[in-house]
């Protein structure tokens, strides 16, 4: 981890020789993504709810899918990369060296600009969080955390799939985009309002659904099994098919000649 962080510092250090620079790009990616605040505020605006889902409510579920978005898309940049390092050849060079694998990817590239987007998804859950009408217990707050927690984790997973898929293409593949800018977008509102098939494929596919919407449900009160609250915590056995599948392609890859 101590070696982690000091990456996390040189790469810092590197945005930052250009202020100014990455001062506009992180103020670039709140605007970009401030105009998805307003979809749904102009939403609400004409409709007082959705599906029996207030405005505050649904800040709820759009800020905690947000912010965990974001925070891969800055830390986990590198898996979101990894068609170029392969093309690129530094793929090769990463093989040969002694540290692991997965750390080298990770460490090759993080978008600290992305913090533009944290930073609008944490205004918003403040906003929503004492106008939604939840009763803030313990079990609540730990509910929220678990649903960030939980985000992460499942994002983190499709990326690392991703990179999976790109050792047998090569070529970046956009269909891959509707399993994370498209949940993005999916993510603003309850995964409910979009049908059954929607839901259980979000649920037992790609397990968005066990963290933004079942305890989201416990959450706000709409349903009283403990249980929900610790459904986020899946999003860790996600990850390991995922990781199953990018050990899969790393054994089958050969050089690019780059």
């Amino acid at each position: 981890m101590k070696l982690y962080f000091k990456f996390i510092a040189i790469l810092l250090k590197s945005r930052m020789q250009y202020k100014a620079s990455f001062l506009m790009t992180a103020l670039g990616q709140f605007l970009v993504s401030f105009t998805t605040f307003l979809s749904v505020y102009f939403m609400f605006s004409r409709f007082h709810s959705v599906n029996g889902y207030t405005f505050s409510e649904v800040l709820i579920c759009f800020s905690i899918l947000l912010m965990s978005f974001s925070l891969c898309e800055c830390f986990v940049r590198g898996f979101d990369i990894f068609p170029w390092l392969i093309r690129s050849g530094n793929l090769d060079r990463i093989l040969v060296r002694p540290r692991n694998e997965i750390f080298q990817v990770l460490t090759s590239n993080m978008d600290f600009t992305r913090f533009g987007r944290t930073l609008q998804a944490i205004l918003i859950l403040a906003y929503a969080i004492p106008t939604c009408g939840v009763v803030w217990t313990f079990d609540k707050v730990i509910t929220l955390i678990l649903m960030l927690i939980g985000g992460i984790a499942v994002f983190s997973a499709l990326f690392v799939l991703y990179a999976g898929v790109s050792f047998f293409t090569i070529e970046s593949l956009e269909f891959m985009n509707i399993f994370t800018d498209g949940t993005r977008e999916f993510g603003k509102y309850p995964l409910s309002i979009y049908g059954d098939v929607v839901l259980k494929f979000f649920t037992y596919i790609i397990p968005v659904a066990l963290f933004q919407y079942y305890p989201f449900l416990y959450l706000v009160g709409r349903s009283e099994q403990f249980g929900l609250m610790f459904l986020p915590l899946f999003g860790f056995l996600f990850m390991i098919p995922c990781y199953c599948f990018f050990r899969f392609g790393l054994r089958k890859y050969k050089s690019t000649g780059s």
